[in-house]
Parts: structure tokens; sequence; C-alpha cells
């Protein structure tokens, strides 16, 4: 080989050397800078027999106050106004329907008073990420409203609907809401893609269809967040429709946490079984009308708030609750389409033992009760694929709402 090949054959490589190293270099740097960010100095250190890494931090010292609008915030350790859950018995009397009490890592020990649980990051969890800034956040969504609460309308035969994301709800729309709550049944759907994730969950909405605000939680089995299959539970904000603001959990600044018992991003245990015991988490939400606060909670435990600080239009109230399923794959509404199941991958029609429930369901508006809402539709992007039904079981008992389905089927190619 003459010297003129080998030499352009070194600059290449050089070249090449070159481009890797910086690229790699920085992407390293960005993962660094990240985990230094969310990972704050521990007070003790809990590691879970699932394999999780459980830091208690010290609660004046936790994400959320990163955020340059927290930066002077005041911790509200307590609602100034009084939520009282309403809960009523909406499953037969005969069902073995039971509440979840734990997550997997209070096993192996509890945080100290005046810290709070933060499931640790790992380099290799951002690494599976499209890119560090992407980290912990959905794809932008628009949402239309109008074309769900009646989907028959020919005027909204053409909305622009997400391309990544498939929804089975039950919605709530045109009152301004200041609460909602309900049971959410817990399964572990399959989810066969890395790429993808399936929700069970709860959203409270307002703002414009491209630029909304909401929140949200529920329970997720997400591996590409998580690294496994894992349900665990989560809460989700976002003021600009998933584009530049929001996160799950506390892996960006906004979500002021005060609990000491509950881990956002933790497994939770234990998981319904199909013709078998049927568990579920009650998630609640309810609007702080003297600071704008909208506070969430798990069960009876109050587990913090998205300060009004950080909202517009939800600082008043929601225009929207949505109860319901999300899967979010590339392959939605493509051939073929993702295997990734919703709920607890049956049909809505196979109701209680089988399909995934909503129960226990209620708005609260400025009448200040928290009641059944009157006003309900039901909506699936993809009705071959994942379904809905809301079905009364009793003439005393008010509705349950099932949804689900398996994705790829012979209806859903």
């Amino acid at each position: 080989m003459g010297r003129q090949p080998k030499l352009k054959m070194f600059l290449t490589f050089a070249i090449l050397y070159v481009f890797f190293n910086g690229v790699y270099g920085s992407y390293s740097q960005e993962i660094d800078i990240m985990l230094k960010t969310l990972n704050k100095p521990t007070l003790k250190t809990i590691k879970s027999e699932d394999g999780d890494i459980i830091d208690c931090v010290d609660i004046y010292k936790q994400p959320a106050f990163d955020h340059p609008l927290l930066k002077d915030h005041k911790i509200q350790m307590k609602p100034s106004v009084e939520f009282v859950s309403k809960r009523t018995n909406n499953i037969a009397s005969n069902s073995s329907s039971k509440p979840v009490t734990s997550q997997i890592w209070t096993k192996s020990g509890r945080c100290p008073v005046g810290t709070i649980p933060v499931r640790r990051v790992s380099r290799e969890d951002i690494s599976r990420a499209s890119s560090p800034s992407q980290f912990g956040r959905k794809t932008p969504h628009v949402y239309n409203f109008l074309h769900k609460a009646n989907p028959n309308l020919t005027a909204e035969a053409n909305a622009p609907r997400p391309q990544d994301r498939s929804e089975a709800i039950l919605l709530a729309v045109g009152f301004n809401y200041i609460g909602a709550q309900s049971h959410i049944n817990v399964w572990n759907p399959p989810v066969v893609e890395h790429s993808d994730y399936s929700a069970a969950q709860i959203w409270l909405i307002a703002g414009q269809t491209d630029i909304y605000e909401t929140i949200e939680a529920g329970w997720v089995v997400n591996p590409r967040l998580f690294g496994d299959t894992r349900t665990r539970l989560f809460a989700y904000w976002t003021t600009d429709g998933y584009g530049k603001t929001g996160c799950f959990n506390l892996l960006c600044s906004g979500f002021v946490q005060i609990s000491t018992h509950v881990a956002l991003g933790a497994a939770i245990n234990p998981i319904s079984k199909k013709s078998g015991k049927q568990y579920y988490i009650t998630i609640s939400f309810f609007l702080d009308t003297n600071t704008g606060n909208w506070w969430i909670l798990v069960e009876d435990i109050v587990l913090g708030y998205w300060p009004g600080s950080l909202l517009k239009d939800l600082r008043h109230s929601a225009t929207a609750v949505q109860w319901g399923g999300e899967v979010y794959s590339p392959k939605v509404r493509n051939k073929p389409h993702t295997k990734t199941s919703m709920g607890s991958g049956e049909w809505a029609s196979n109701l209680y033992g089988k399909a995934c429930y909503f129960t226990n369901i209620k708005i609260m508006d400025y009448s200040l009760q928290l009641k059944y809402p009157q006003m309900l539709s039901e909506f699936s992007d993809e009705f071959r694929c994942y379904s809905t039904f809301l079905y009364r079981e009793k003439d005393k008992l008010e509705p349950n709402f099932y949804f689900g389905g398996p994705g790829q089927n012979s209806q859903c190619p």
C-alpha cells in the first residue's frame, strides 16, 4: 500500500476518533451533570429487594427546588383546606377487591422524619433515553377534547391524533373541576417492545388544544424509563403539552413531595391476578383554592403538590378529567401494530376479574361536593386494539369503567 492511501486511512481514523470522542464525551458529560442534579445527598439509603435504591433526601433539598420559580418557595406541609375522600361500594359485595398496602422497598426500611424517599437514578437509566434531555419525559401530544367528548362530530373527523400514543378513556369535560378521585385496578400488562409503556391513570387537564397543562398519576409499566417490567406508581405534569416542561415523578424540578412513606417510581405490590384477587390503588387530586397548589393523595397519604406558581390555567381549575389507559409505542396506528397490552390485556367487556377497571369515580367542582360526574363520554383512539365499557352492575351501584385490550390481534393487525 502506497503512502497516499495510508495517509488517507490514518486521517479517516483520526477524524472518526476525534468525532466519536467529542460526541461521546459530550454525551457522557451531560449524563454526569444530570446524575449530579437528580441524585441529591442522602441521609439514609435503602436497598430494596427488587433492586431499587431508595435515597432518603432532606425534604428541603429535594429536586423541586432546582426550579427557578421555586428558589424561595416555602414548603406547604399540609393543605389549607380539607379534602374528604369519598368511598362508595361500586363493586359487588362478594368481590375480592382489596387496596394495595405497600411498595416493595418499604420491606427493607423506612425514611426518617424530615426526609422524602427518592428512587435513585443510574447512568443506565439515562442512557436508555433517546437523549439525556428527553429522560423522564413524554413526547409532545395534541388533545382535542371536543372530538373525544363527541367522536361522531363530522367537523372533528380530521382532528389531529397523536402518532405514538393510544388512549382508551372515560372523559368528563366542560366544567371547572377542582378535584378528582378513583380506585385504579392494578395489573402488570405485557410491554413487549423496549421503547413502549403501558399506563392506567387519571389526568386533569386545562388550556388550549396544543399548549395545555396536565397533572397525572396512576401506575405504569415502562422498561425504557425503569429498566424492567414491574408495575410502578407514577405522577406526571406539563404546562406546554409535553413540549419542554414536566416529567415523570421527581425526574425534573417542580413537584414538591412531603410524604416519607411513598416513593414515586417505586414498584407496587401485590398485583391483580385473572380470576383471582383484585388489587387497587386510590389516587385523589384536589386544588387548594387558597394557594393554587394541586395536591395528590395515594390511598389516604398526602404525597405532595404541584405549586400554583408553576401553573397558569390549572391554577384556577381543570376543564377536563380523564380516567383510563395509555399505551405509548412508535407502532400504534401502524401495521404491524404493537403487541403491548393495555390494562390487564383483556377486553373491557370481560369485566371484573379479567379486565382492568376504575371504580369510585369522583369529581369535585366549585360546589365543593365530591360526586360521581353526570356527563361522561367514552373514547378509544383504536377501539379494535383497546376498548372501553362503562358498566353498572346493580341499580344501586355507581357505574364502573372497564378498559384495555391486547394491542395487536386479528382486528388490529
